[in-house]
């Protein structure tokens, strides 16, 4: 019998925290770490933000769960105002950024089916995506590292590569139901797709017929400087899948859709449990509080500017750790020269969280709430780790 009753299905760092404030979080033995990770792009607005907290402990004192039987107001006011903050006109809550990108899936070939072309259920992704690890989004997301062993890839997803309009337009077929990309690919090493290209796929789409989808799970709410990522190309989808940072911690997802695109979506078709319980649409609520006041976006934009002219510096400075800073707003990662692994390692020694990426890349993902001060401890302390790394290679040339 192992240590643990858990599946081992994480290789988990050896950090039990119990205790967060704002950029911060304490192990129960004491130790500070300053979170530029924020759960994967999750806590949005930091640990223990007051606001939530007094949202989360009034709505818990009223009422946690009644299923979606009956109406949740929280759910009509936070879908009203995810409605009016963007294209959409149709939501439906979730529990997870794969949960929100099954609905988008589901959505998108019911359209089809309702519109009289049932055939239509294939769906084109972009290489390098991580669209979540369901049966269905893995085969969408196509990365084999994630399907082995799963048994055979699940039908109506084929990927092509980013950029490649000719081979885009020849995997476009009688089938094909939408088109589904990421803004910006966060597990596949941050990697922004150029506004142009988010153009002509709406263009595409267009032409054939097609749904647009864009995964904004972990470009969302904020993220990059806007509240939807989507916006800095001045194109919008047919529908979204959103989570992380809607919840600011709190499990939660939404597919946003268009009144077109939802239209077969009736009674029946889907549904969820626990999608928009109370609990979270209280959460939610208060996040979207935050979030659209007015200037906080703006701030965000500056900051991430910031940190970005930070981390550069750092680059320069360090060209046998570092190749390259990429990404927008709060979203930004680090190509190391290096194994990653073995800069992280670095990273947390010198108290400091990320998280790791595809294409060898550091994803630093702070809270929008992250001060100047903050930025320049978060730095100073990647540039600590760079400096280690270099000494472990000067003692590698030594023969140390």
């Amino acid at each position: 019998m192992t240590a643990s009753a858990l599946f081992g299905t994480y290789a988990r760092a050896d950090l039990d925290f119990v205790r967060g404030e704002g950029v911060w979080l304490e192990t129960a033995d004491g130790r500070r770490f300053l979170d530029c990770g924020s759960g994967i792009a999750v806590n949005s607005l930091g640990h223990s933000h007051p606001h939530l907290v007094n949202a989360l402990k009034a709505q818990a004192e009223k009422l946690w769960h009644i299923s979606n039987l009956y109406k949740v107001s929280g759910q009509e006011e936070l879908g009203q105002r995810l409605a009016d903050a963007t294209f959409a006109d149709r939501v439906f809550f979730s529990n997870s950024g794969a949960e929100a990108m099954e609905a988008c899936i589901k959505t998108a070939r019911r359209y089809h089916y309702v519109n009289g072309r049932p055939e239509r259920i294939g769906i084109i992704t972009f290489e390098g995506a991580f669209h979540g690890r369901t049966i269905a989004t893995i085969a969408a997301g196509g990365q084999a590292k994630y399907m082995e062993g799963f048994g055979p890839k699940a039908p109506g997803f084929d990927q092509v590569k980013t950029g490649d309009l000719d081979a885009l337009k020849a995997a476009i077929g009688p089938t094909t139901a939408a088109l589904c990309i990421e803004p910006i690919q966060g597990e596949g090493g941050v990697r922004e797709v150029d506004a142009e290209f988010l153009r002509k796929l709406r263009g595409i789409c267009d032409a054939e017929g097609l749904l647009l989808i864009f995964d904004e799970i972990q470009t969302g709410v904020g993220r990059t400087g806007k509240l939807f990522a989507h916006e800095w190309a001045g194109v919008t989808p047919d529908l979204m899948a959103v989570a992380k940072g809607i919840g600011g911690g709190f499990p939660m997802g939404a597919c946003l859709a268009t009144e077109a695109a939802a239209a077969g979506m009736v009674p029946g078709t889907h549904g969820t449990t626990f999608g928009g319980n109370p609990l979270a649409m209280a959460v939610g609520n208060a996040v979207l509080d935050v979030i659209l006041e007015p200037g906080f976006l703006e701030e965000v934009q500056r900051k991430g500017l910031l940190l970005k002219q930070r981390l550069a510096a750092v680059i320069d400075a360090h060209p046998n750790v570092f190749a390259d800073v990429r990404g927008r707003g709060l979203m930004l990662g680090i190509k190391c020269v290096r194994p990653n692994t073995e800069v992280l390692a670095k990273v947390r020694a010198n108290g400091l969280l990320v998280v790791p990426a595809g294409d060898n890349v550091l994803r630093i993902l702070p809270p929008l709430t992250i001060t100047d001060e903050e930025i320049g401890e978060a730095v100073a302390r990647i540039e600590a780790a760079a400096a280690a790394v270099e000494a472990d290679l000067a003692k590698e040339g030594d023969g140390v």
